[in-house]
């Protein structure tokens, strides 16, 4: 005798009621002297005898990941997560802890998505990946193939672009894409594949067009890239000009080649992929997205034979509309300002680099206490060191009237226009004074504020308040305060939306790279071996130590020996609350209901464990 139990779950659904499972229990497990409470696992509907042929239910193919962490509090980890937070302090970098990780594993990607969310949480990952990127530039021999290759470099940064680079996709192509998917222009430019009534020259100016809006957005939109990935960029570009000090356009091949070929061009291809539509596109949509994508990748890969880089002669007719030098200037000119960093090094060999110049009118600034403040035309210049103006335009050489330091820039906001009854002004405000600019018109206002505001944004000392008014006859206009130094009133509106915070368990994160390098302990140890080869070996190489990336044979191994010590000592700390788990476990709880088949492999684990620690 049995007891049976149906679940299902209500649905308004024209199918009917959905059945979720059942359990069968026994009558003998019931005993009136006594309550029973057991958790069950849902079974499937029995059949009784009859049995479903394989051709009624057809087929599904899934390929399933499922990780399993669990996480202990932070003070385990201490160890472990310090050295691998210092590994860009280590030389040579090849011999740190994270750079070992991306030696084990299997797949890079498989080291770079934990290594890349740690070092993003604890604000580390500019310094890590400026190292290991360096590193591999200085094995690099040819430019050309410059981070061409699956390296711990090349996925990092993928990775970090994933993830601190959502934001700038969606607020720069998302609109694009969206209407690319809903109109459904005809872009299809293969005579082959032409459909009846279809016309080559309309869909040659469709796409052309949407390839001009799209490349026209992203190069424009160099004030929108988060921080964190111009900091990276402009690393990439001092360590690639440094090595190949003789090719000038490596500087901008060493950026184009992430932001364009690993960023854009893919987003652009698959944008189901990177959160900007939720589905994937249909066949029409996808082959223009697909057309769009290679010419994109092309204008942003500044190649020198760019119609011979084609495979098909219809895109190399096609792209015949884009080989104009406005082209290639507008890409540098992106690529210029995405990779000028305010974290300079005093030490760069980078020149200047101009980002925006022109005529505009300014305000004394005072350096006088006393005396008329007035109004002249002067020429202003923006490099990525320094703000400048000058009587008139002029040579580049021409001595500067003011330079103000970028570093010096601690606000760009707009200036109310009651202050002095003018339109279209800013105030650019320094430490010990606030420059008052009136641009031309109020488009060319916000080009000047937003990219102001773009190359200080990392200075240390920027403001979070302002006085939207400027100080005149003794007091400002805003909070009426006396004191010309008085704080400001209003809050800074500087912080570009591009840098958001991520949400990363930092704990979670060092756990799983104590999973994988658990998981390759074998490798670890064969890299140790390795190390000692080296050492006591100065010979040719064995084949078995080939693919490991040894620099420094004693660093290296005094890494190795600290990274299997943390391992062993989180080994016996998740084994130990595994028994003591184990001993607590009970059949029938809401953890291991009656029925889970998991269970029985589970106490399985345990009773190994348990034997194995005896």
């Amino acid at each position: 005798m049995e007891i049976r139990v149906d679940l299902w779950n209500a649905s308004n659904l024209k199918f009917g009621d959905e059945f979720l499972g059942e359990l069968r229990l026994p009558l003998k497990f019931l005993r009136q002297s006594s309550s029973y409470e057991a958790w069950y696992f849902l079974q499937p509907r029995d059949n009784g005898n009859k049995s479903l042929k394989t051709d009624d239910l057809g087929s599904l193919r899934l390929n399933v990941v499922y990780t399993e962490d669990h996480v202990f509090s932070s003070d385990y980890y201490n160890p472990l997560r310090d050295l691998l937070l210092k590994s860009a302090d280590v030389e040579p970098v090849s011999a740190s802890a994270a750079h070992v990780l991306g030696e084990v594993c299997r797949e890079k990607q498989e080291a770079a998505i934990p290594l890349v969310r740690l070092f993003l949480h604890y604000g580390r990952i500019v310094p890590f990946i400026s190292a290991i990127a360096n590193a591999e530039v200085k094995r690099t021999q040819d430019p050309n193939t410059i981070f061409r290759g699956n390296s711990l470099t090349s996925k990092c940064i993928d990775e970090t672009m994933k993830l601190a680079g959502m934001h700038y996709l969606q607020v720069t192509l998302k609109p694009i894409i969206d209407e690319i998917c809903q109109v459904h222009k005809p872009c299809e430019i293969d005579p082959v594949k032409l459909k009846d009534g279809e016309n080559l020259e309309n869909n040659r100016e469709n796409l052309r067009q949407y390839v001009d809006r799209i490349f026209t957005v992203i190069t424009k939109s160099g004030v929108s890239c988060p921080t964190v990935m111009c900091d990276i960029f402009f690393s990439l570009r001092e360590s690639a000009a440094k090595r190949f000090q003789g090719d000038l356009d490596v500087r901008y091949t060493a950026v184009s080649s992430f932001i364009f070929l690993r960023f854009f061009a893919p987003a652009i291809l698959s944008p189901n992929l990177f959160q900007l539509t939720p589905h994937h596109p249909d066949p029409q949509t996808s082959r223009t997205l697909t057309l769009i994508s290679k010419t994109i990748q092309t204008l942003g890969s500044l190649s020198k034979s760019k119609s011979a880089s084609f495979k098909e002669s219809y895109m190399a007719i096609f792209y015949d509309y884009f080989n104009e030098q406005k082209y290639a200037d507008a890409v540098k000119n992106f690529l210029d300002l995405i990779s000028s960093s305010g974290r300079r090094d005093h030490k760069s060999i980078e020149q200047p680099i101009l980002l925006k110049e022109g005529f505009m009118i300014k305000r004394a600034q005072g350096r006088k206490r006393f005396g008329m403040k007035n109004f002249k035309k002067r020429w202003f210049r923006l490099t990525n060191h320094e703000f400048t103006y000058q009587k008139s335009k002029g040579n580049k050489g021409d001595h500067p009237l003011c330079s103000i330091p970028i570093e010096n820039i601690l606000a760009v906001e707009k200036l109310e226009e009651e202050s002095f009854k003018m339109k279209n002004m800013f105030q650019v405000i320094q430490p010990e004074r606030v420059l008052y600019i009136q641009a031309n018109n109020c488009v060319e206002a916000k080009d000047w504020i937003d990219i102001l505001t773009k190359v200080s944004q990392c200075n240390k000392k920027r403001l979070t308040v302002y006085h939207p008014s400027a100080y005149l006859n003794g007091h400002w206009l805003c909070c009426k305060a006396t004191a010309d130094n008085a704080p400001g009133c209003t809050p800074c509106t500087g912080g570009l939306p591009a840098n958001i915070q991520l949400d990363i368990d930092g704990d979670r994160e060092t756990e799983r790279i104590y999973s994988l390098f658990n998981l390759y302990l074998p490798k670890l140890e064969k890299m140790q071996e390795a190390c000692g080869s080296k050492s006591v070996y100065d010979g040719p190489e064995q084949e078995e130590y080939s693919t490991f990336v040894i620099d420094d044979p004693k660093e290296t191994y005094k890494t190795l020996k600290q990274i299997i010590e943390d391992v062993v000592t989180l080994e016996q700390e998740h084994a130990q609350y595994k028994r003591d788990k184990f001993k607590k476990t009970k059949y029938g709880s809401q953890e291991h209901p009656i029925g889970d088949k998991s269970f029985q492999s589970y106490i399985r684990q345990q009773s190994e464990i348990s034997a194995h620690s005896i």
